[in-house]
């Protein structure tokens, strides 16, 4: 069990029946009555961010997770397909449980896969990814005075916004996170 005054970033906990991780805590003493923690809480299945006060007293059981290295293999038609780099196993996972970051997925591609007994919960992508443009419209010439963007097409089959200097075939940085154009690698 796990008292609210023990509570740190990334801790994984369970609260109604479902597991939660701190994203952010304060403990609060106000100078009368009772101690706190203010506390913002991530479901790790849902994705829901919770604003949660609890008292000082208050405990939850750990739950413990496990994060494995995988390697992205293939997709079937609402599945992701994974190699465990540890023992070899494929893992499989539906396609919801990436939240719209499937489209930045390469064959052979490195990601982190959170698992609470033998139960997918999350699949982290890296935060950067590099893809190699596949069709664009050739920017406007003389048109550099704006920060303006054109839409670009990514080996994926991902559009994404960028610059207007982009041109086909060149490889790209994107924060997975975002989906933003971060810099141009390579052209």
């Amino acid at each position: 069990m796990i008292a609210t005054n023990q509570f740190k970033s990334g801790m994984t906990l369970e609260y109604e029946g479902d597991i939660y991780v701190v994203m952010e805590y304060e403990h609060v003493k106000p100078g009368k009555g009772g101690a706190f923690c203010r506390t913002k809480l991530k479901n790790l299945r849902s994705k829901k961010i919770l604003d949660r006060t609890f008292r000082a007293e208050e405990k939850f059981p750990e739950v413990f997770v496990e994060g494995k290295k995988a390697q992205y293999l293939y997709r079937a038609a609402d599945t992701l397909h994974f190699m465990d780099q540890n023992n070899y196993e494929e893992i499989t996972v539906s396609l919801a449980q990436l939240e719209g970051n499937e489209k930045f997925l390469k064959e052979n591609m490195d990601v982190e896969i959170v698992m609470h007994q033998q139960e997918v919960i999350e699949v982290r992508m890296p935060i950067f990814v590099q893809a190699r443009i596949s069709h664009t419209e050739p920017g406007i010439k003389g048109d550099t005075a704006r920060n303006t963007f054109k839409s670009a097409t990514i080996e994926t089959g991902a559009v994404i916004q960028v610059p207007l200097f982009i041109n086909e075939n060149d490889v790209i940085k994107i924060d997975t996170r975002s989906g933003d154009y971060v810099e141009r690698v390579s052209s």
